[in-house]
């Protein structure tokens, strides 16, 4: 019993010094997450030193307000784009979850109001922005629907916990194709 336990014990401990690095960089990218987390609402409001003014002279150059008439309305509609756009792209990747990529049809209507937010050409802003989101939910919505499907299916087949259906879904394919294949 003492060999085994020895045994056990030096495996744990090669296994904990190659697992040190590894630990420590999830620790590391954890506080740089927790940090742009918790600097959000200071990002949200830089806006406020921009001058209200159409033309701002900035070190990396001019900007012109031609569709807003300030600098600073310009920043602040574009903040208020950015800031959703970022949280959910933080928590699209690091979501360990079955249904992240539900998070996608959000990613994308915050993507189309960021380029709807910088064209100054657009007239009527965030509208009909939905028809752009069609085909995405068209694959998204039946792929979170057959994982659901799946998952009620092997639950009422097998014991096995949510964890363990949730670890079992978790298949990465490499490209947007493998992704929509492996559904269907």
């Amino acid at each position: 019993m003492d060999k085994v336990k020895h045994k056990l014990t030096k495996e744990n401990s090669k296994f904990q010094l190659g697992d040190k690095k590894f630990y420590n960089k999830r620790i590391l990218m954890g506080s740089l997450v927790a940090t742009m987390v918790a600097a959000t609402p200071f990002l949200f409001y830089l806006y406020e030193y921009v001058p209200d003014e159409q033309e701002w002279n900035t070190i990396f150059g001019t900007y012109k307000s031609e569709g807003y008439g300030s600098a600073n309305v310009a920043f602040w509609v574009l903040s208020m784009k950015i800031i959703p756009l970022l949280l959910s792209l933080i928590w699209f990747f690091t979501c360990k979850h079955w249904w992240y990529h539900v998070l996608i049809i959000p990613i994308t209507m915050f993507s189309f109001q960021c380029i709807g937010a910088i064209n100054d050409d657009i007239v009527f802003m965030d509208e009909f922005q939905i028809i752009y989101l069609l085909p995405i939910m068209a694959i998204v919505f039946p792929s979170i629907y057959l994982i659901r499907a799946r998952m009620f299916n092997k639950i009422n087949d097998h014991d096995k916990t949510m964890e363990e259906l949730e670890e079992e879904f978790m298949i990465k394919p490499k490209t947007v194709w493998g992704k929509v294949k492996q559904y269907f």
